[in-house]
């Protein structure tokens, strides 16, 4: 028959800590194991004559603490099916003890039984005179992820207890707030060797004041400008914006009105990274970041959906279409992982029946150059294309001859004439599309070296003296050439 593990805290302190409840039960006969014999009662506890057998050994054997935890339970389980036992742990059993949570889910059928003890959050909050009524956050810093911080309200790092830790909780505070904010490190809280350093967070790790009863306490932020980073203050910007005291053109914005700027601001995107500059890229970002906020809040201004919803929706795709990663699926290459994505996405919209096109889900809003794109990339899957590049080419030869006969004609149809500029500029992106190379990005370059090449006409122009229309076009394709001359060498 198992026994019964009884799991008891050990308090904050020394003795006089220790609740009575506790006291009686170690008292008796039953063999008590600790954690960590590295905790102030111990030693008065010892003075009385009660025995212990510590698991201290067991940090030794390994480099991280997820094994060190499961041995312990392991030989705790074992221990528990021969008799009864006492388990103590530091502090409360229920506060930040891996151990007593892996025992509580064990599956050997082994009863646990927790009794109560003073935690170190008690002493905590009176050395920082602070009410944890105004909401609290206990981090472990040995694992502390920035993520995890909301700095708008207490934190309290515990496992702070060397140098190193204190280095990684430095690190990675310095991440969200400025390197002069102020923090406190408590060591002992609640004993007579209480000992509270207000120190700036660069300072925070290069004094050696860290051991297995240290602390760190990181204020609540106040100042709204360092939380400009954080997700749900750039929300409540928008909503402000958007609300009966805040901006009139942002009120008055709807979804309509509002698609010719995400249009641009996504160009924009694309502008800053083909030039390179990483400044610009996240201005540009944050502006198409802006747009979807503002959509997401006249969503909600309606009663429609929130950007919880827009998050939850995208975040439930991505785990979906990417079995691979979140699920059991195996990949072995790039192209595998696309021929997942097309099923998968097929499932969710129900294609498969004969009646609809490959084509139906193309946006009908995309500009045409994008769409052609688009729709080659359809009829490609299904083995509708060239195996290579050469026969798209000649047919581009082919439409280029096509336009130039309905060009030479002796009465031109405008509409048959559009139609052969068409065909040409498909094919175009036929041969763009199998030589791997975006007709949207070659455009976009072709485009900005025009640009770049026009302004140094205009600026030889200036340099004359006299108006555009003086020069003919031989001298103007001079400066044109010196252009091109000028990007060979910078190139």
């Amino acid at each position: 028959m198992n026994g019964k593990i009884t799991i008891v805290g050990l308090g904050a302190g020394g003795l006089d800590q220790l609740t009575l409840g506790v006291y009686k039960l170690l008292k008796q006969k039953k063999p008590i194991y600790l954690r960590t014999k590295k905790h102030p009662v111990v030693e008065d506890l010892a003075s009385e004559g009660l025995t212990f057998v510590s698991f201290d050994s067991i940090y030794e054997k390994y480099d991280e603490f997820e094994p060190v935890y499961i041995d312990m339970v392991e030989q705790l389980l074992s221990l528990a099916e021969e008799a009864d036992i006492i388990y103590a742990v530091p502090g409360h059993p229920m506060v930040a003890e891996k151990t007593v949570q892996l025992l509580l889910e064990n599956e050997k059928g082994i009863q646990v039984e927790i009794k109560g003890g003073q935690s170190f959050l008690d002493p905590m909050f009176q050395a920082i005179q602070v009410d944890p009524i105004d909401g609290f956050q206990l981090l472990d810093g040995s694992s502390l992820n920035q993520d995890e911080i909301d700095l708008r309200k207490h934190q309290i790092i515990g496992q702070v207890y060397d140098q190193f830790v204190a280095s990684h909780v430095k690190l990675s505070l310095l991440e969200v707030l400025p390197h002069d904010y102020p923090v406190m490190v408590v060591a002992n809280a609640g004993l007579e060797q209480e000992k509270v350093y207000k120190l700036e967070l660069y300072e925070l790790d290069h004094q050696a004041i860290f051991h297995n009863l240290t602390s760190v306490y990181v204020p609540p932020v106040k100042k709204e400008d360092l939380l400009y980073h954080e997700f749900s203050t750039f929300k409540q910007i928008i909503a402000t914006l958007r609300g009966p005291d805040g901006c009139p053109w942002d009120q008055k914005q709807t979804h309509v009105s509002l698609k010719p700027y995400l249009i641009e601001e996504a160009y924009e995107v694309l502008e800053a990274i083909d030039t390179g500059d990483v400044d610009h890229l996240v201005e540009e970002l944050g502006d198409v970041l802006l747009q979807v906020l503002l959509h997401a809040q006249i969503g909600e201004d309606e009663g429609f959906f929130t950007i919880r919803d827009v998050i939850s929706s995208i975040s439930s795709k991505m785990v979906r279409r990417h079995p691979h990663v979140f699920g059991e699926t195996d990949v072995e290459s790039v192209e595998d992982v696309l021929t997942n994505w097309q099923e998968i996405k097929a499932k969710e919209k129900g294609q498969g029946l004969l009646t609809q096109s490959l084509l139906d889900d193309i946006e009908k809003g995309l500009p045409s150059l994008i769409k052609a794109y688009e729709i080659q990339k359809k009829a490609s899957k299904v083995g509708f294309d060239w195996d290579e590049v050469s026969p798209a080419l000649l047919k581009v030869k082919e439409e280029i001859q096509e336009l130039e006969e309905e060009i030479l004609q002796s009465k031109i149809d405008d509409h048959t004439l559009a139609g052969e500029l068409g065909d040409l500029m498909f094919a175009i992106v036929n041969v763009a599309r199998l030589t791997k190379i975006h007709p949207e990005d070659a455009l976009r370059m072709t485009n900005q070296k025009f640009i770049n090449r026009f302004k140094h006409v205009e600026e030889r122009v200036r340099q004359s003296g006299k108006p555009f229309q003086d020069f003919s076009l031989t001298e103007l394709d001079r400066f044109w050439d010196e252009a091109k001359k000028l990007e060979r060498k910078d190139s």
